[in-house]
């Protein structure tokens, strides 16, 4: 069945729909990962996203239970160059066509992706509407102009009410701004004993549960859409460890002082190469974020730069030079992607051995 993209600047693409026949309104942007769609289109970032796939085809390895980063994805629509019906995998339970089909995704084929990736590339980021052929193009570019982006994504993904992943190891308490599974999973790999907590939690709940660390996830939209969690990250830091992965990353940067910008069109992909400013090391890693941290801002806080994105310069890490924490805006987890940087949850929980040691040590001198 023909359906077609339409832009907010009147840029029209017509294709074959797949998935639900549903119209969708969201922001239209880009990932470049040659792998990793499952992953992609159920990654609780992606909440009223219209994601565009620069690799052509998709769908050829089916989806599986095994693969996913939330069990309800918040993904607007999908945009693909081709679409296999008929995947060819061991872990294969469905095609993209099918899954898509039980959760009201609707998913748009035969689009030319590189014309589309260029005019964002160009423009940045555009409201676009995946519909039938039967609406009026012109009224259609007229709702999305005066359309009004949501900002409450993160309410919207976030868990409602805390829960435990239980585990022997240290306690990590885990605010979910739209946390992936696959960060949830590597604490666990670890013998953590985490518990989840929602993106609104306040520092005396934290506290109160008594963590070794604390983990600051990923999730939709803009950062200062978010001012609980900014109180939140005030009010335990320098009390307990902290860790922050691309949202939890920006949220940190803001309770410090610093200032957060939009993208042009963001970083979204697997193969962003990243710079670790002390060693000089460069890792490629897996992204997905449309805001950063205004470098110049960083002056007059306690923070400094980690690591910095070779492609653009933009900051992809920070340290607090007085409490044990850092950040960092890509995703060391990498579902999917590489895991070049994953060692990073390492170096967090040595982070937290190490200010054990230097608070035992106090008190014995005390």
């Amino acid at each position: 069945m023909k359906r077609q993209l339409i832009l907010e600047d009147g840029t029209v693409f017509v294709g074959e729909g797949f998935g639900s026949n549903s119209d969708k309104i969201g922001e239209v942007i880009f990932n470049t990962g040659m792998t990793g769609y499952q992953e992609i289109v159920s990654d609780p970032s992606n909440s009223g996203h219209i994601v565009t796939l620069t690799y052509p085809l998709i769908g050829n390895y089916g989806i599986n239970r095994d693969d996913f980063e939330s069990i309800n994805p918040s993904i607007s629509g999908l945009i693909v160059n081709e679409v296999c019906d008929h995947p060819s995998n061991f872990r294969s339970q469905f095609s993209l066509n099918e899954y898509f089909k039980s959760q009201e995704i609707p998913g748009l084929s035969g689009i030319d992706t590189r014309k589309l990736t260029r005019i964002i590339r160009q423009y940045g980021t555009l409201k676009g509407a995946i519909c039938g052929m039967n609406v009026e193009v012109d009224e259609v570019v007229k709702q999305l102009n005066k359309m009004i982006l949501p900002t409450d994504q993160v309410k919207q993904v976030s868990t409602k009410s805390a829960y435990p992943s239980p585990g022997r190891g240290h306690r990590i308490v885990l605010v979910d701004f739209g946390m992936k599974h696959s960060i949830l999973h590597e604490l666990n790999k670890r013998g953590c004993d985490v518990i989840v907590v929602p993106y609104n939690v306040t520092a005396a709940e934290v506290l109160r549960l008594s963590p070794d660390g604390v983990l600051l996830s990923n999730g939709p939209g803009d950062p200062k859409d978010v001012p609980e969690a900014i109180e939140m990250i005030k009010g335990v830091l320098g009390k307990v460890p902290l860790f922050g992965v691309c949202l939890g990353h920006q949220l940190f940067a803001l309770a410090n002082g610093a200032e957060t910008e939009k993208m042009k069109f963001g970083h979204r992909g697997s193969n962003h190469p990243v710079k670790d400013v002390k060693t000089g090391k460069i890792a490629i890693t897996s992204q997905n974020h449309g805001y950063t941290v205004n470098k110049e801002s960083l002056t007059e806080t306690n923070l400094e730069v980690t690591h910095i994105a070779l492609n653009d310069d933009t900051v992809e890490g920070l340290r607090h030079l007085i409490h044990p924490a850092f950040t960092v805006q890509f995703h060391p987890e990498a579902h999917s992607g590489p895991d070049d940087t994953n060692s990073l949850f390492n170096d967090f929980l040595q982070l937290i051995e190490n200010s054990k040691k230097e608070g035992e040590e106090l008190c014995q001198n005390a």
